[in-house]
């Protein structure tokens, strides 16, 4: 059945279970700002990993990278943040609330309703900071306010270590920040959040049918991660809606609490970026355009496959919020069950390689200590088959804790009792999180169980 979940019921899950808080919640709190609890730690490590496997370890041609949040002013000047990274916003001149010109509706403040706006205004996202010991205002950097140019600033070193060829890719994962007006709806819009970006270089003239693959390939990644195809969609950009550095850009949209919004966006940036940051000198080599740059000096071309003469090459560009993959799929999963005697059931039907616990050992008696030494001999055989977090669930109450971690999402409950003792072959009951069905596994195929399941 359908879930009808409001943003509130999320939110207040997250808390109660330990997947996101409020950032400095005991001073009041951090406007756009959440601290991940340690389930929530666990989804996001696991979402992360998934992504990282499906775009460096299961590919020969994309390589990752880790570069600095501190940015070099230059990089964002040249690459165009300095003078369009921002958004319109306007003042009410009734409460003083200011907000984004975009999301009005009606054409009224946001709080108190008034139509008495001021003219919309542009508002710089990007956080600067001091750069050195004096503060003199003379020397600085940015938060970075995207992973990609930190991609396109090493594109030379890159190839200077790997000797690609093109297409390739870069991958990258790690934090950025952006100064928003209205930070809201929970993690989808905040201060700080972490991004997933590949940036996919091609040879020009074939951009068109990258962007188009890696369209698909993203979409279906998506459903691979428990998404439900209805609750997907794809939208091309306008143009009035396109970046300054964006041939054409497709968004999945995912149908989150408050509605369909952006999950990830695939941009055909084509040769912006790393034309931005190439030098002036021998421009007229280039087969494509150069945006001149007296600042670097870098020549960011290839040789090109037909004629080897130099060519700057078109960017594809998958981009994902890390943050809000992870309320996408905690949306999706979070499911209400009515069982058999009228008893309401939660459970977070994640996908097991997300699951922030992949199993739970408990012993049946917690005061039985040839029971509970054979669940704690259990969870460390588990352990070492490397598959994730496992759980030792010592409550005494076998009920409660099936439920506890259904909720959280753990696929596989491990029950060690009386009969394990007695019996040759040392059977425990292992119990599915979905279906809540039972069987009895031996311990010496556990390890062969738990691989195949984790697995399939």
């Amino acid at each position: 059945m359908e879930n009808k979940l409001s943003l509130e019921e999320i939110v207040s899950f997250c808390k109660r279970r330990g997947f996101i808080f409020q950032s400095s919640e005991i001073y009041g709190g951090l406007q756009g700002v959440y601290d991940y609890g340690p389930l929530g730690t666990e989804l996001k490590n696991n979402l992360r990993a998934a992504w990282w496997r499906a775009m460096v370890y299961e590919r020969d041609d994309i390589e990752g990278l880790d570069t600095t949040i501190l940015t070099h002013p230059l990089t964002l000047r040249h690459s165009g943040h300095e003078d369009t990274f921002c958004d319109q916003m306007v003042d009410c001149c009734d409460c003083k609330a200011r907000m984004r010109a975009d999301g009005l509706a009606g054409g009224k403040c946001e709080k108190c309703g008034s139509a008495k706006l001021t003219a919309p205004r542009p508002f710089n996202l990007m956080f600067k900071t001091n750069f050195g010991p004096v503060d003199d205002g003379s020397s600085y950097a940015y938060l970075r306010p995207e992973t990609a140019q930190g991609i396109f600033v090493n594109f030379k070193n890159i190839m200077d270590a790997t000797s690609k060829k093109l297409p390739f890719g870069v991958a990258q994962t790690g934090k950025a920040f952006r100064n928003e007006v209205t930070p809201k709806n929970f993690l989808f819009r905040v201060r700080e959040f972490e991004q997933m970006e590949l940036e996919f270089f091609v040879e020009p003239g074939t951009d068109d049918q990258w962007h188009q693959k890696w369209v698909q390939e993203r979409f279906d990644w998506w459903i691979k991660q428990g998404l439900a195809p209805e609750n997907l969609k794809l939208q091309k950009q306008t143009a009035g809606e396109l970046a300054h550095y964006s041939k054409a850009t497709t968004d999945i949209l995912f149908k989150f609490p408050h509605g369909f919004e952006e999950l990830e966006g695939i941009a055909n940036r084509t040769d912006f970026d790393l034309g931005s940051h190439t030098k002036t000198q021998d421009e007229q080599k280039f087969t494509a355009r150069v945006n001149p740059n007296k600042d670097s000096n870098a020549q960011l071309a290839v040789q090109g496959a037909k004629d080897n003469r130099p060519i700057v090459p078109f960017v594809i560009e998958p981009s994902a919020g890390l943050d809000r993959g992870v309320l996408a799929v905690l949306t999706q999963a979070y499911t209400k069950e009515v069982l058999e005697k009228g008893q309401e059931r939660i459970v977070l039907k994640l996908k097991p390689h997300l699951a922030p616990v992949k199993a739970a050992v408990a012993p049946l008696a917690r005061n039985n200590e040839k029971i509970t030494a054979k669940a704690k001999q259990v969870k460390q055989a588990l352990l070492g088959l490397g598959i994730g977090r496992i759980k030792y669930e010592d409550t005494g109450n076998i009920g409660k804790a099936y439920r506890r971690n259904d909720e959280i999402g753990t696929p596989l409950c491990l029950t060690v009792d009386f009969d394990t003792l007695e019996d040759p072959k040392e059977t425990i009951t292992v119990r599915h999180r979905d279906s809540m069905k039972q069987e009895r596994v031996a311990i010496a195929d556990l390890g062969n169980f738990v691989k195949n399941y984790f697995s399939s």
